[in-house]
Parts: structure tokens; sequence; C-alpha cells
């Protein structure tokens, strides 16, 4: 077994359980980390499948007793079904626009530049957000939100497509311009996470089942693991950070990470690869 792998493996798995549901995008980073790393190829795209997996896990752990008080009560509880429609309509929005687009996406703007542009982009509206007059609160829980909020931050989800948006980011930000506390905010994020990630995990797999050999195992094993164990204690983190801080420090490092990517790229100072 080659163990430079598994520890490639394995930083991969933490990389994406960390950045995974923080709003500086976990796609930029893996790209990023998978250039560096020379972890490329298509064996690492069925590899992001395996550890966006964990991720996705992370989050139904944290909130498992919720999932399952939904479940059990959707055919009685008025808010259990209300939150089952929001998620829909928030999720369709992405999955459409990803579908007819994935392959552009994918030929064009998977790469180290058009990543660090959207790194900067995406953090130079979250100082701007942060830093404008604080919209009224209309929303401090999901079970008060309506099918228009819920099309709104699906809409604002779609701009995730783009690799180095951030899909939590989007969310999160776009959810407070149209009036969620950061607390019903973030939240939602994570809730909209499961079935959004699950989706785009599954059809991934299924157009990339030829790539999963045996062999592999151990290595999709390791980033499995460290995606979930990171991804659970960032999500925690997270809802702990929130409550006393913004989310302006991640604006500032989207923009210096971004810069660093372009400097570097330019320069000939890292040798990125494609």
């Amino acid at each position: 077994m080659d163990i430079l792998l598994l520890i490639k493996a394995a930083i991969l798995g933490i990389v994406e359980g960390l950045t995974e549901f923080l709003p500086i995008s976990s796609t930029g980073h893996l790209i990023v980390a998978g250039s560096l790393l020379d972890f490329v190829g298509e064996k690492a795209q069925a590899f992001e499948i395996i550890i966006q997996a964990g991720a996705i896990l992370a989050v139904c752990w944290e909130y498992r007793q919720r999932i399952a008080d939904v479940v059990s009560g959707f055919s009685t509880d008025p808010k259990a079904r209300r939150l089952v429609l929001n998620l829909l309509i928030a999720f369709l929005p992405a999955a459409l626009l990803g579908l007819m687009f994935s392959k552009m996406i994918k030929a064009h703007l998977f790469a180290p530049v058009p990543v660090a542009l959207a790194f900067i982009i995406g953090g130079l509206i979250i100082l701007w957000v942060e830093r404008r007059q604080r919209v009224a609160v209309r929303i401090d829980s999901v079970d008060d939100m309506t099918p228009m909020d819920a099309l709104k931050i699906g809409l604002a989800q779609s701009l995730a497509l783009i690799p180095g948006t951030s899909r939590s980011g989007a969310t999160i930000i776009g959810a407070m311009l149209f009036g969620f506390s950061r607390k019903a905010a973030t939240e939602f994020s994570f809730f909209l996470a499961i079935p959004t990630l699950f989706a785009a995990t599954f059809y991934s797999a299924y157009k990339a089942r030829a790539l999963f050999v045996a062999a592999d195992l151990p290595v999709f094993g390791i980033g499995f693991i460290f995606a979930f164990v990171s991804a659970f204690l960032c999500v925690r983190w997270l809802l702990r950070f929130i409550s006393t801080h913004d989310f302006r420090g991640f604006g500032w490092y989207r923009i210096v990470f971004g810069l660093v990517i372009l400097v570097t790229f330019f320069t000939d100072l890292i040798p990125w690869k494609e």
C-alpha cells in the first residue's frame, strides 16, 4: 500500500470536511489541494465523490434527531411538511441548472485561476453584506420560512455551480440578505446540503461507476473517515461561532487565498495543474 497516497487521501478528506459547510468553497479548496498534491484526474474525481458523502453523513448525524422528527411527523405535523416542501423548492434550481450546464462548467472553470477569481469576488460580497445596513430579521427559525423564501435561497445556491463560490456561502449570505437571522440562515444551509449533496453524489457516482474498483477501497475509506470526522467537528464549531461572530473573517480569508493563488500561478512559484 502506498503510504504517501493514504496521506494525501487523509489531507483531502480533512480539506473537504473543514470547507464543505464554511462559506469558503470546498470545491475550490479541493481543486487547489488536488493540484498541489498532484492528486488529479478521473480517480481524483471518484475520490471526491466519496469524501463528499462522508461530509454529508456528518451533517445527517448532527441533525439526526431533527431528521427523525421530520420523517416520523411528516403525515401529521404541518411544520415537518413545510420544511420538506421548502427544501424541495430550494433544491430544484441548482439541480436543474447543474444538469444543463455541468459539463460546460467542468470544462472551463475547474482550474486555479477561475477558482481564485471566484474566491475573491465571493469574499468581497461577504464583506459588503456584513458592512451594509442590517436587513430587518423576518425569519428567526427555519420553521417560519415561506416557499418564496425557499425559492430565493435556491436561486442563490445556484451560484455555487461556479467552483470557488461556495454552496454554503451562497445560501447563508443569500438568506441573510432575504431577512434570515444568522442562525436560521446557517441551519437552513445545513438542511439544504443534505438533499443537494446527496443528489450530486449519487448522480456523480453513477456517471463515474466504472472508476470504482476494490483496489482503491483503502484510499477511499481513509478519505471518507477523515471527511466525516472533520465535517462533524466543523459543523459543531460553526454553530457556536455564529452566536458571537459574523462572517467578515471568512471574507478576508477568501480574498487573501484567491490573491495567493493568482500570484503563485502567474509567477510560476507553484506548478499548478489544470
